[in-house]
């Protein structure tokens, strides 16, 4: 089995090799080709891919190219994980909204957007070079906005599958919590990419017992300081929200917040570097306890799962995934894509059936559905009165003078990137 990363160089690598090594029996791989354009960041990440494997006496091999038409070619799988503008693009998404009094984030309102305005015509171009070189690859996107790039894929045809770390993380926390191990938690998980919520925490499968809450009962507490938001909006609630809600519920304090400190891309950007100098040592044959930080966690298992199914070869029956809601959400259109649990095998996802969604949430998923469209739509044309209408439609927005302000600093600080521009 050959699979090829885009993106390859990234520092999130090692972490996705070392899941490879320990989870041989799920997907044996025999070939993980790295692809970057960053011939040093190549030989850095490479170099330390091959020490982990060689330290688990993996017997497949690490091969490193930075021509995208060589690794895909007889590819498996293709799994997506680049960056367009790197950290410096990252960094100016997480500042000029601030500008305006709105939330700078990498996902999420006009900085979500920019990073899609730039990531979404570099995606489809790589998908259109898998197709011709090898069309029955499977595509699996970690490229953020996960959602926007997912249905960009899909509209073009691509055989492709959203993949974000947000509810693996959750089941881990919630396992420990209740003292089982991680697999005997089934999530009732409902949404769009960073925007769900966990309904329903079910021990054994989509048909076992509801324990939700109980454990905001006895955890929430803890559950609600993890969160960063009140213990009794839990309460109210009675689910539990990604972590990216807190900048819908808590915007003008995040914001507050945001401007007081660091941006996370300049944290990110520091500790990217101090990763790959100790991946250039050639002693280090593991992932370094500092990757941990860097954010994805839990993103091997859920790569090396979604890839097994999708390849034939075993994982988990059921997956939180990114695809097409074909009815799941009766509110919305069938072509919306949706993060939810999913049968998964050699044909694709297809949604589990979710219950009746609380007008509080499915309001929300609605708005920023139309946003999404709107956004993919801005991506995929370009030109200034687009961009204006996805940000103007964006709840964390939603008032002209903030989008034509954000619309003109977008455009100014993206405009390499933007063919249109």
């Amino acid at each position: 089995m050959k699979l090829t990363v885009v993106g390859g160089g990234s520092t999130y690598t090692p972490e996705l090799v070392d899941g490879f090594a320990r989870l041989r029996d799920t997907l044996p791989v025999e070939e993980l080709v790295l692809m970057d354009p960053a011939q040093d960041r190549l030989d850095l990440v490479g170099g330390l891919a091959r020490r982990i494997l060689a330290r688990q006496d993996h017997p497949g091999r690490i091969t490193t190219t930075t021509d995208l038409d060589q690794a895909v070619d007889g590819a498996d799988a293709v799994l997506l994980q680049l960056r367009v503008g790197g950290q410096a693009a990252r960094e100016q998404d997480e500042t000029w909204p601030l500008e305006c009094g709105c939330v700078g984030q990498e996902t999420t309102g006009a900085g979500g957007l920019a990073k899609a305005l730039r990531t979404v015509p570099v995606v489809l171009d790589i998908a259109d070079r898998v197709r011709r070189t090898n069309p029955h690859a499977w595509i699996i996107d970690f490229t953020n906005p996960v959602g926007i790039v997912t249905r960009a894929l899909l509209r073009a045809g691509h055989k492709a599958v959203g993949l974000c770390n947000v509810a693996i993380g959750l089941q881990r926390k919630f396992a420990g919590l209740l003292g089982v191990e991680p697999p005997e938690v089934h999530l009732d998980h409902v949404g769009l990419n960073h925007l769900t919520w966990e309904t329903g925490v079910r021990l054994g499968g989509p048909e076992g017992e509801d324990v939700l809450p109980g454990l905001l009962t006895r955890h929430g507490d803890r559950i609600a300081a993890d969160l960063r938001l009140p213990r009794a909006l839990l309460d109210r609630l009675g689910v539990v929200p990604s972590y990216y809600l807190r900048y819908y519920y808590a915007h003008d304090e995040v914001v507050r917040e945001l401007g007081t400190k660091p941006s996370r891309a300049a944290e990110v950007a520091a500790m990217e570097r101090e990763l790959l100098t100790l991946y250039a040592d050639p002693s280090l044959d593991g992932k370094p306890a500092l990757l941990a930080e860097r954010g994805g966690a839990y993103y091997s298992e859920a790569a090396v799962d979604l890839a097994a199914a999708l390849l034939g070869g075993g994982g988990t029956p059921y997956q939180v995934v990114n695809t097409y809601n074909r009815g799941t959400l009766p509110f919305l259109p069938d072509d919306a894509v949706i993060e939810v649990q999913a049968a998964v095998g050699a044909k694709g996802a297809s949604p589990l059936p979710v219950p009746s969604v609380d007008p509080l949430y499915a309001g929300l998923m609605a708005n920023v559905t139309a946003y999404e469209d709107l956004a993919l739509e801005a991506a995929l044309h370009g030109g200034r009165t687009r961009v204006f209408r996805a940000l103007l439609s964006h709840p964390l927005i939603g008032q002209y003078e903030y989008a034509e302000a954000l619309t003109d600093r977008l455009i100014a600080h993206n405009r390499e990137h933007l063919a249109w521009a």
